[in-house]
């Protein structure tokens, strides 16, 4: 039956249930697409933009600040402590006092060795002149001896009396030589009474104190370091040793200066692998600051990272390391919807990995994958944009 054989009234009534039908309809749309839609989730972005991009490799465990110049300073002979010049914190220059023993008894041995000095000189002297007269009485008698005025006997006296003086002349001169060596080993001691230093720096500990009796020991009592001559020892793992070498520049963090970064350069490279039981095999290399003031103020001792710069890129388009995913995929914003897109990478470091193709300049990626929700196809809405720099 068509619309036009209904009559006037069940045309009317037909025409309002469609009405109706209709407007329930849009309602049902009306609602889904405002009272009942979904919450847009919220994100982080950034965008795709050029910058500097570099590989890297840190150190697998601590490493720390070390001087070149540390020494552990101990006498080399026993002794009462009688003078410490310098205290924890003070800067010397080299050459400079820096303990001192009791000397008295080394003074009275020198003292003692200098007057044998003289009295074996003055029996030296004594000697070589009882052997000059016998030299000469026997070379006169030996001239009247040839014309037989003198007989053999008195020759051969003369003879026995010059030898005697001469074998004594000759051991009054080791005499002397002996009591020489003796005032030079009396010198030396008094020299190993006192502590030195071998070069400038800063005492960073003095283990004894005045009136105290202390011993030649390997510990040393005083430890003296150069504040010109700290590095940085850093333990790399074996599988980076043949990438790093000679020259490369380091970036390095210290516990005790934090959020600061400091410039450096790889000065060595060990020619062997640590294999420490228990632990992963390391190559150590060494590090000196750029920045000599800045090296001087750090304490030895102190924990270190080193980052080693193995490569640098220069205005390459990058995003983010955070905003990757599963097999180099990002979700990218477009028109406040999530889309999935694979991307093709370079060079990356912790912070940063480089777009080769996939992403273009300017696109919005997500940074804050940590939401289970964050989809493709979801709707989002930007709560922070940190675009890359």
């Amino acid at each position: 039956m068509s619309l036009t054989a209904l009559d006037p009234e069940q045309l009317r009534k037909w025409r309002f249930r469609a009405l109706v039908g209709i407007g329930i309809v849009g309602v049902v749309f009306l609602l889904r697409a405002t009272v009942f839609a979904p919450e847009p989730i919220p994100v982080q972005t950034t965008t795709v933009a050029r910058g500097i991009i570099d590989s890297t490799v840190t150190n697998s465990k601590a490493g720390t600040i070390r001087a070149r110049q540390r020494a552990h300073l101990s006498t080399e002979i026993g002794g009462r402590i009688v003078e410490i010049p310098h205290r924890e914190g003070d800067v010397v220059t080299q050459g400079e006092l820096l303990l001192l023993l009791n000397d008295s008894t080394l003074r009275a041995q020198e003292t003692q060795a200098i007057e044998s000095i003289r009295a074996s000189d003055a029996h030296y002297q004594e000697m070589c002149i009882t052997r000059d007269q016998a030299r000469r009485e026997y070379t006169r008698k030996r001239q009247l001896a040839a014309e037989n005025i003198v007989s053999e006997d008195l020759l051969d006296q003369l003879q026995h009396v010059y030898q005697a003086a001469k074998a004594a002349c000759n051991a009054a001169d080791a005499e002397r030589q002996k009591v020489r060596a003796s005032r030079a080993g009396a010198a030396a001691n008094l020299d190993k009474v006192s502590i030195y230093a071998p070069f400038a720096g800063v005492i960073a500990e003095v283990d004894a104190e005045v009136g105290e009796w202390v011993a030649p020991s390997a510990a040393g009592v005083i430890d003296l370091i150069n504040r010109e001559s700290l590095y940085i020892s850093a333990p790399m793992d074996e599988i980076d040793s043949g990438r790093i070498h000679l020259g490369f520049p380091v970036r390095v963090t210290v516990d005790s200066r934090p959020g600061e970064t400091f410039l450096g350069t790889v000065t060595r490279v060990a020619p062997y692998v640590l294999d420490v039981e228990a632990q992963n095999r390391t190559v150590e290399i060494e590090v000196e600051l750029d920045d000599p003031e800045i090296a001087s103020s750090l304490l030895p001792g102190t924990s270190a990272d080193v980052e080693v710069i193995l490569q640098t890129l220069e205005d390459t388009p990058r995003i983010p390391t955070t905003a990757l995913f599963k097999n180099d995929r990002v979700f990218v914003v477009e028109d406040d919807v999530l889309a999935e897109r694979e991307v093709e990478t370079g060079l990356r470091n912790w912070d940063y990995v480089e777009i080769v193709a996939g992403l273009e300049e300017g696109e919005v990626v997500v940074t804050s994958l940590d939401r289970a929700e964050v989809e493709a196809g979801q709707i989002v809405e930007v709560i922070q944009r940190d675009d890359a720099p």
